[in-house]
This record gives structure tokens, C-alpha cells and sequence, in this order.
């Protein structure tokens, strides 16, 4: 009982007072560009997110981890970009993603909506969904299988691709534990950063404190959200708060 008490003051504190509206991205409104300034970031350290797999040349080492493709050989075998916080989750809050608009017509006429026609018309959208902050390298067949899915608990640790400790479930996504903070604290930037756009239940919300706090910012982490900020303008005050407690 205390316990659940204890949470729901956090999720209170966190959520309504200290995640305040912070600049987010306002730099770059381009998901290519910003792939590209990644990749020249992450030449410090070419490991991919999930299954810690070295890379080069957008080319997976798999076995450097271990990895083993379920079944898509061809993703399996490239590097992709891949949103922590998916696309969806603050793309469906876009008028333009759930409606459409006037302009979002293919060449025969016919209206698309989704988020093909928030791309098309919203500036914002597009920064948002190039924040640097809230991509990652990872396999592609991951990526492909992870889809939207939100964070959260799986029974068991069934190993679907060798060695990779990721569980995807009942569309559910369990990363291993070194990495869940690191999530956990790109869904607390993205809250800060675009508040009108982003809602979290408290579910998830109390997830996202256990695993910030289970998980605490290690060299890279603090390292790679210090050489975005150089070139997007902004801080996540959220990683550099905490390396700045850490590494003081």
C-alpha cells in the first residue's frame, strides 16, 4: 500500500511539475538529414540499441553478438533508424494524421491521411519525428518487428533472434535492462519537449520511473545526448541533469 502510494507522488511530481515545456527540436525538419548526422555521431560508438551488435557502413556485425534473423534475412543485414518513442503515439495527435487535408492527394486524386499527409503538411511533425534525441541504430528486422509497439513486462525470456535480449509480444516490447533506462528517459524528454502532443497513461508513466531509476545514465548516454545538443540547439535536461549529478 505504501508503496503505491509511494509511486503515484512520483508519477504526480514528475509528470506535472518537474516535466515542464522545454524547447524541443527546431532545427531539423528532415528524417534523412537527421539520419545522417546520427550515423556520423554514432561512429564514436557503433553498437546497436537493442542487441548491442557492432556495425560499420550501416552493415550489422551479427556475429559480434550472436544474433540470429527470425526470418527476414534481407532487414537483418542493414541498420535502420529506429523511433524509442514510435511515431504513432504523438503522429495520431496531428488533426492532419487522423483527418487528412486538402492537400493530401495522390496523383489520382485519391485523400490520404496518416502519416504520409502529417509529413506533407505539419513542419512540426517533421521536427518532431527527426528529434535526434529519439532515434536509434538498430537491426533492421528488429526494427520491423518491433513496429509500434509500446514498453512493457513479458512473461518469460524467450530469445527470438540468438543471443538478442528483446521480447516482442502480444504487441509489447521488453528491451534487456542496461538499455531500459536510457527509453525510459527519451519518453521523459519527449514528454518535456512536446507536451501538446504526447499523453502517457499511468501505467506507463509509473514504468518509466522504475526504469529511469533502475537504469542510470552511463558514459555514452551522457556523451551522445551532448554531441546532439551541439547540433540540433536544444538540451535533454533530462539525461543532462542526471550526468551532471553523476560525473560532477
Amino acid at each position: 500500500m505504501k508503496l503505491n502510494i509511494i509511486f503515484s507522488l512520483l508519477i504526480l511530481l514528475f509528470f506535472s511539475h518537474s516535466i515542464q515545456a522545454s524547447e524541443g527540436n527546431n532545427k531539423i525538419d528532415n528524417f534523412y538529414k537527421a539520419k545522417k548526422i546520427l550515423s556520423k555521431i554514432h561512429n564514436q560508438n557503433p553498437i546497436t540499441f537493442y542487441c548491442k551488435c557492432k556495425y560499420n557502413n550501416k552493415k550489422p556485425n551479427l556475429d559480434s553478438c550472436n544474433f540470429v534473423p527470425k526470418k527476414d534475412f534481407k532487414r537483418s543485414s542493414r541498420i535502420e533508424w529506429e523511433h524509442i518513442l514510435p511515431v504513432s503515439h504523438f503522429g495520431k495527435n496531428f488533426d492532419v494524421w487522423r483527418n487528412g487535408h486538402k492537400k493530401c492527394l495522390t496523383k489520382k486524386g485519391r485523400k490520404f491521411k496518416g502519416r504520409k499527409c502529417a509529413k506533407k503538411i505539419s513542419n512540426q511533425f517533421r521536427k518532431m519525428q527527426a528529434d535526434l534525441y529519439n532515434l536509434q541504430p538498430t537491426i533492421g528486422e528488429v526494427n520491423k518487428l518491433r513496429r509500434n509497439y509500446q514498453i512493457g513486462l513479458i512473461k518469460g525470456e524467450t530469445r527470438e533472434f540468438g543471443n538478442c535480449d528483446i521480447e516482442i509480444k502480444d504487441k509489447k516490447v521488453e528491451p534487456a535492462p542496461e538499455i531500459r533506462g536510457d527509453i525510459a528517459r527519451t519518453y521523459m524528454y519527449m514528454k518535456q519537449s512536446y507536451p501538446n502532443y504526447i499523453q502517457f497513461e499511468k501505467s506507463l508513466k509509473k514504468l518509466i520511473i522504475i526504469w529511469d531509476r533502475n537504469d542510470p545514465v552511463d558514459n555514452w548516454e551522457c556523451k551522445r545526448a551532448e554531441e546532439i545538443s551541439k547540433i540540433q540547439g536544444n538540451f535533454n535536461h533530462i539525461v543532462t541533469n542526471k550526468c551532471n549529478n553523476k560525473f560532477q
